[in-house]
């Protein structure tokens, strides 16, 4: 099996004004799924022009690695939702992917699989606060923090939405 994430036109009469049919998630979530879901061949699944509209969000698709030293399932229940943390393959650099169902949901997670004595700088792509998949799919906001392995971060997941998060170290 595999998955192809990465859809950001998420309403299908977009290509067609008579189809009403849309994927039931965020844009935020849509980069999420490149941590939860594991797959040994990324793939940035929509059309170029898609991803030109929104170049911010796409960057976390060009930045997130495509193989995983580490995995750390930090939450989950089947069905409902699903936090990963995921070390990039031979660097520092760590991923977090959160997913939810159709329900919104507000979680803090411990970054305590960092590595101790590092600095970090986190950017977040989040939901933005009026996101939801089927009412505002495409709203979502990006900040960036610092944090080391003592820090805690609050999720906002909209209802079909997600959070991606990627760690760089700081020298």
């Amino acid at each position: 099996m595999d998955y192809t994430p990465g859809i950001f036109e998420i309403k299908m009469n977009y290509y067609d004004k008579n189809k009403t049919e849309q994927v039931h998630t965020t844009l935020a979530k849509q980069l999420a799924l490149y941590v939860t879901m594991y797959s040994p061949i990324q793939m940035a699944a929509d059309l170029l022009e898609n991803y030109e509209k929104y170049p911010d969000a796409f960057q976390f698709i060009k930045d997130v690695a495509v193989d995983w030293d580490d995995s750390k399932y930090l939450q989950a229940e089947p069905g409902d939702y699903l936090t990963v943390a995921r070390k990039a393959k031979g660097k520092e650099s760590w991923f977090l992917g959160a997913i939810t169902d159709e329900n919104a949901r507000k979680t803090e997670i411990k970054l305590d699989f960092l590595s101790k004595g590092k600095k970090y700088k986190a950017i977040i792509y989040e939901d933005a606060k009026d996101a939801d998949w089927k009412k505002n799919p495409i709203a979502y906001k990006i900040k960036t923090m610092i944090v080391t392995n003592k820090s805690k971060i609050n999720l906002n997941l909209a209802p079909g939405g997600g959070t991606a998060i990627s760690f760089e170290t700081i020298n």
